[in-house]
């Protein structure tokens, strides 16, 4: 069996189609969407992916702004900057980069960030229009999730979803989209961690594996239940002296044995992480649609 791969460009692709005529009818009533990311310190990953984050913006035609702070910036700071872009009529979308500094609080930040604004989805506000299936500015790599499901024809209702990863950016959301009286949706979800005890009979009993841990290449293809659809969340740097930049980036999930059990399946790079950048434009369109639909006439 040789996997169908789940590739992120197409869909992400889709996306931007779907959202050019709304961005031309926000921009034919003066509003032109815009987003803020701030980047505190000088960390390498965070750098490129701010970096991509403002290429899509670009490619899109939406206003950007990058906000760079030294690494000793105080959190004071960062929340004075935070509540400037929240006052910012030019800015319907904030995002702070993570991870922040160590003396840095991110509850803090987050909860300083204006929920109609918080295009990452990580305010209470609305992770809790989340839970009772309102609709709300949804987590980008959750929501990316869904979308990649879908496009791919990938049934949720009645199946089975193990999900591997608690996190409060991917596990945890995932799972409470997924179990949502809608499409995709419908599932039963199972949320497992590196903690959980016979984790390989767990995951082997997924219609749709879900592999969200930060570990490389930990879901191997015993895990692996033959035919089912596996989504690699993963980002791992690990070093590799047979490359010339001497690493290569892998997931969470051993591709290369798994992609031969599994029906479907994600790439890494390739996959998952190209559609969090699509689902950001798309929340970043939609807080300015709402600014647009807030407003009276004189």
């Amino acid at each position: 069996m040789s996997a169908e791969l789940i590739e992120g460009k197409p869909v992400a692709k889709a996306i931007r189609k779907e959202l050019k005529p709304r961005i031309t009818a926000l921009k034919e009533r003066g509003i032109t969407p815009g987003l803020a990311a701030v980047l505190v310190g000088d960390d390498p990953a965070s750098t490129t992916y701010v970096g991509s984050k403002e290429r899509a913006c670009e490619r899109l035609k939406l206003y950007s702004e990058i906000i760079t702070k030294p690494a000793s910036t105080t959190e004071e700071e960062l929340l004075e900057i935070v509540r400037s872009l929240n006052k910012n009529d030019k800015i319907h979308g904030i995002l702070v980069q993570s991870p922040l500094p160590d003396h840095i609080n991110e509850l803090s930040v987050t909860l300083a960030i204006d929920p109609a604004k918080d295009v990452d989805g990580f305010h209470p506000h609305n992770v809790g229009l989340m839970l009772i299936g309102e609709q709300s500015l949804l987590p980008c790599t959750p929501h990316g999730i869904l979308k990649l499901l879908e496009f791919y024809n990938v049934e949720t209702s009645g199946r089975e979803v193990v999900v591997v990863g608690r996190s409060n950016i991917v596990g945890k959301p995932i799972a409470a989209l997924l179990v949502q009286k809608s499409s995709p949706g419908n599932a039963t979800v199972t949320i497992a961690h590196s903690r959980s005890n016979n984790l390989e009979s767990i995951c082997r009993r997924a219609d749709i594996l879900i592999a969200a841990v930060g570990r490389p290449l930990m879901i191997t293809a015993e895990m692996v239940k033959p035919g089912a659809v596996v989504i690699d969340v993963g980002i791992n740097r690990i070093d590799d002296p047979r490359v010339e930049k001497g690493y290569r980036i892998v997931g969470d999930v051993d591709f290369d044995n798994v992609s031969k059990v599994s029906s479907k399946i994600t790439p890494v790079p390739g996959g998952v992480g190209v559609m969090t950048i699509a689902m950001l434009m798309q929340n970043t369109v939609l807080a300015a649609e709402q600014v647009c639909s807030d407003k009276r006439p004189e």
